[in-house]
């Protein structure tokens, strides 16, 4: 019987305010189930911290670096302590987006062609045709993301700051038109699909979602044909493929823009989602007729070692 779970939160990365914010919903939704609940801002003493607690279950609410690449998982499993989300292989390569396409890649499922490089080179000179998309490796977020526009003369030479924080190396992917779309699986199931429409025409950028009115979602998108139902097919395929468990979101881009390429293509595996009560996860689940406390309750249930 699970009683006391920890609510892991904050942490070390780039997104440590939106963990916060993922770590307090989650933690007073499962309060209101009935959980005993500890939150646990994830620092470098966090080890000691778990191994002092002992709980139950630990609620993996950390996003980025150091939660969400596998790292937390391998401590959860050194203490033997059960935890929701993926597990160390899984969240490891879903973090790693160059390594994550191989493998999507070579599943057959259809990813942007791009190259791993530096940000120095990339600052240099374009390291793709116009346009192109450059994105740290293991960032989330959109931290870190620009869109390189055709016509441009020289790659952003923000990639050259001394304050840059993303690391040195640098994923470059030919830059797909149209629209944003998003599905996630919980267990095995394969949710509804969400098209995420940016605020003003822009891209979906770091303030486009979290920024209040950043973003509009279109749920159940309005895709023609069988489209709704392959994006539905990709993110199952894109889950089991990089070994995900519990929760995960694929992100996608659909080109059916007049005279467009008509490609459907995967962009990236989310192991470890936003989980705010606005976040696209829970609205998903709540689409299904899931509720917010029955979701958590749910990761909670499923937690494990061995992920």
């Amino acid at each position: 019987m699970t009683n006391h779970v920890a609510v892991l939160m904050g942490g070390l990365s780039a997104e440590r305010e939106v963990s916060l914010k993922s770590g307090e919903a989650c933690a007073k939704a499962l309060e209101a189930e009935g959980f005993r609940v500890t939150r646990l801002d994830a620092d470098r003493a966090i080890a000691q911290a778990l191994a002092d607690l002992k709980p139950d279950v630990a609620f993996n609410a950390l996003h980025g670096r150091y939660g969400e690449d596998g790292i937390m998982q391998g401590i959860l499993e050194m203490l033997r302590i059960p935890y929701t989300h993926s597990g160390v292989l899984a969240s490891a390569l879903a973090m790693r987006k160059d390594r994550a396409k191989v493998l999507l890649k070579a599943a057959g499922i259809p990813v942007a062609e791009g190259v791993t490089t530096d940000r120095f080179t990339a600052a240099k000179a374009h390291v793709l045709p116009p346009p192109y998309v450059l994105k740290p490796l293991d960032e989330g977020s959109s931290v870190g993301v620009f869109i390189v526009r055709q016509g441009a003369n020289a790659p952003p030479q923000e990639l050259t700051k001394k304050d840059w924080f993303c690391g040195d190396a640098i994923l470059a992917e030919r830059y797909i038109a149209g629209r944003e779309l998003t599905c996630a699986v919980i267990g095995e199931k394969a949710c509804d699909v969400i098209e995420i429409q940016a605020a003003g025409g822009g891209w979906y950028d770091y303030e486009a979602k979290y920024a209040k009115g950043g973003s509009f979602h279109v749920l159940p998108a309005k895709l023609k044909g069988n489209i709704y139902q392959t994006v539905q097919e990709l993110a199952l395929e894109a889950h089991k493929t990089l070994g995900c468990r519990g929760v995960s979101r694929t992100d996608l881009r659909y080109d059916d823009l007049p005279g467009g390429t008509g490609e459907l293509v995967v962009l990236e595996v989310n192991t470890q989602p936003g989980m705010t009560e606005t976040s696209l996860v829970p609205e998903l689940a709540a689409y299904a007729g899931i509720t917010f406390g029955e979701l958590v309750r749910w990761m909670v249930e499923d937690a494990s070692c061995d992920r």
